[in-house]
Formats: structure tokens, C-alpha cells, sequence
């Protein structure tokens, strides 16, 4: 129901990675072309930064069509960055909540995008919404799965889980939950990459230049991009990505990660 994209490594303008490439994330926004869900992203866009020095992202998030914004790509030209994290929105339900509900959301150093559906919402995750707390419910940015998700996802980080951790305990809670959920979720602190694949596609690219892409689908036929298997956790650093299977929800543990081979 989205696209979204991913990058850390050396400092790059905003617009190399989101305007610029033949299938960039601005054009995914109506032309996607590896998308299984839905047709045109034109229901809010986001894209949050970290600039040098500073560990908080910065946010620039619009409800409507990236392409409708005349002022996105004369900023992407300009502001640079070691770290992005930016999504195109096609909204599961429709809702009153405007640019909250645009991806990418956050807290503290962190950045989380959700590119999917949680079926039976908001009933079917009536029961794992108590497991949070008060404050948090009312914290929630918006009104949709994808807040919710963040919710349970920020819940493990704060008590003390790695990122790829908090992600691979949350998605197989939602799913069993939610059968038939799509999970594809992404993170980041600004220094490292945390995604997963359940349900929809996921792509990632080590630049030649240095840096990691991770992808809902490649912005250009480069050779190198890999596509990264369904119900998969990917880790990623500037230099290194690390493959490792997602638990079904039934299932008592994951295995162990492995290093993917440099190319």
C-alpha cells in the first residue's frame, strides 16, 4: 500500500536518491513498478533526515501526492544527509488524519515507516493494544495500523531491544493477531538500517560509492540491487547487510543471522 526507501552511507543530497533515478521514489509515487498493492501513492508522502551533528531527525511529511508539492524537489536538491528514511503513501482506509498519517513517523532518534495492511483493523489488534500502555494509546500520531505498529515496535526499543530485534518479536505478534497482514516495516537511528519483508517486496543496494539502499523496489536496473526473500529481517549498515529468517508466529525462534557476501 506504499513504497518507502531507506539510505545510510557517505553524505548524499536528498534528491540523488529520492527525484533524480529513472524510478526514483518521487516517481513510484504513480509509475511503481514492482508494486503488488494497490496502484497510485498519492495519499501523503514523508521523508525525515539527520543532520550532521544533530542525532534528531528532521521531518518534512505533506498529505497530499508528492508531485502535487512544488516546493519537495528544490529541497531535495539542496539539503544533504548521511541518513534518510521517506515513504509514498496509498492509504489502507480512508481518514481524517492528514500528514500524521504519512510516513515516516518518529520519536527521539528514530524513524519508522509501515508498508502494508493489517487486516480486520483496528479490531483484530484490540487485544495486543493492551500490552501498551495508557500513554502511549494516546500518544499515537494518527488513527491507522501503521501508528499502532509504531506503538508496539517504540515499545521494545525503550525497553532495551536492538532494532532488528524489536522488529522481529513485533511482526510475528501482529500476524498471528492479524493472519494474512502484510509487514513490511523500516527503520532507523540514523546510523544503521532495520527492515523486514512479510508480505510485500524489499530490495536492497551496496553503492559502489559507498552506502546502502534498502528498497521497496530498486530505483534503477543497476545489476547490483538484490531482492530480499519474504519473511526476512534485514540489518544494515553503510558497508553491510545481514539476511535472517522471520519467525512464523507458531514458531519458537528465528535463525541465526548471516553475514550476506560483499559483491
Amino acid at each position: 500500500m506504499c513504497r518507502h526507501l531507506a539510505y545510510t552511507g557517505p553524505e548524499e543530497a536528498l534528491g540523488r536518491l529520492l527525484v533524480e533515478p529513472p524510478s526514483a521514489l518521487y516517481r513510484q509515487s504513480w509509475a511503481p513498478r514492482r508494486q503488488r498493492y494497490g496502484t497510485v501513492n498519492a495519499d501523503g508522502f514523508g521523508v525525515g533526515w539527520y543532520a550532521q551533528g544533530d542525532p534528531l531527525p528532521a521531518r518534512y511529511r505533506r498529505a497530499g501526492p508528492i508531485w502535487a508539492d512544488l516546493s519537495f524537489a528544490d529541497l531535495a536538491r539542496v539539503v544533504r544527509t548521511r541518513t534518510l528514511l521517506a515513504a509514498v503513501r496509498d492509504a489502507t482506509l480512508a481518514g481524517a488524519d492528514a500528514e500524521a498519517a504519512a510516513a515516516p513517523f518518529a520519536a527521539g532518534s528514530w524513524l519508522f515507516s509501515h508498508n502494508g495492511a493489517v487486516l480486520g483493523w483496528p479490531h483484530s489488534l484490540a487485544g495486543v493494544a493492551r500490552s501498551l500502555s495508557s500513554v502511549d494509546l494516546l500518544s499515537l500520531e494518527a488513527r491507522n495500523d501503521s501508528a499502532l505498529v509504531w506503538a508496539l515496535v517504540l515499545a521494545r526499543l525503550r525497553a532495551g531491544d536492538d532494532p532488528g530485534r524489536a522488529l522481529a518479536d513485533t511482526v510475528p505478534e501482529v500476524a498471528a493477531a492479524a493472519p494474512g497482514s502484510r509487514l513490511n516495516l523500516l527503520l532507523t537511528d540514523g546510523a544503521s538500517i532495520a527492515a523486514t519483508t512479510w508480505g510485500d517486496t524489499l530490495w536492497y543496494l551496496r553503492r559502489p560509492d559507498g552506502g546502502t539502499v534498502v528498497a521497496s523496489e530498486p530505483y534503477d536496473d543497476d545489476p547490483r540491487w538484490h531482492e530480499v526473500p519474504d519473511r526476512t529481517l534485514v540489518v544494515a549498515s553503510g558497508t553491510d547487510v545481514q539476511l535472517t529468517p522471520l519467525k512464523e508466529p507458531s514458531d519458537a525462534s528465528a535463525a541465526p543471522p548471516s553475514k550476506e557476501p560483499r559483491t
